[in-house]
């Protein structure tokens, strides 16, 4: 899986179905006018599966489908796990495992999130949030440490809008309101593509050659 995720990210592989996965959901697609394309393709990939997931997960958990959660629970991680693998074919394997911790704290508090907003736990949803922000904090840090081109107070707020539109899109499913929750997701996606950018261009610019 780590030599799979360095071949997409090094540009010498591109998974089926990107540009599919982007006309799909309206997302513009990767260009040669980008820095990196292909990078910039498969970090997109990435990070929509992250919130694909996610969603499926709360909706799962909305429908009180536990076969379902459990298999979108997995989901989440095993995408995790790819994307821990991307930051670490740059930066070696105790990066990577770094950057799976901090994606486990996030996926953590999204899940707490949403069980909470399922049960009508206030102070748990309330917990929850303050973790996730905690945590774009911790996230913010580590990778503008790696990367001189990912300023710290600017990654941090793009994951703290990341984790907003969790927060906003959870409390919509789960009181059943899909028309404000379909402009939420338009947007979250929409979002992923600017982390996903933001990542590749910075990318691009510590590592020239060796993304394409």
């Amino acid at each position: 899986m780590k030599y799979l995720t360095f071949l997409l990210i090094s540009g010498l592989l591109v998974p089926p179905g990107v540009q599919a996965h982007d006309a799909a959901h309206g997302a513009p697609a990767a260009t040669a006018a980008t820095p990196a394309p292909k990078l910039q393709a498969t970090l997109r990939t990435l990070w929509h599966g992250h919130v694909d997931r996610t969603r499926q997960y709360a909706l799962a958990v909305h429908a009180n489908d536990a076969r379902r959660s459990e298999a979108a629970a997995s989901a989440v991680v095993a995408n995790a796990r790819q994307l821990a693998d991307a930051v670490g074919s740059f930066y070696g394997a105790p990066a990577g495992e770094r950057m799976l911790a901090l994606l486990a704290g996030h996926w953590g508090a999204v899940k707490a999130m949403t069980d909470a907003g399922h049960g009508g736990n206030r102070a748990a949803g309330e917990a929850a949030m303050a973790t996730l922000t905690q945590n774009a904090g911790e996230i913010a840090v580590f990778l503008s440490s790696a990367n001189p081109y990912l300023p710290q107070d600017a990654v941090r707020g793009l994951l703290l809008a990341h984790g907003a539109h969790h927060a906003a899109q959870i409390e919509q499913l789960m009181r059943g309101d899909r028309a404000a929750e379909a402009k939420t997701w338009a947007a979250m996606q929409a979002h992923m593509d600017v982390i996903a950018d933001a990542m590749a261009g910075a990318l691009a610019k510590q590592f020239p050659g060796k993304v394409s």
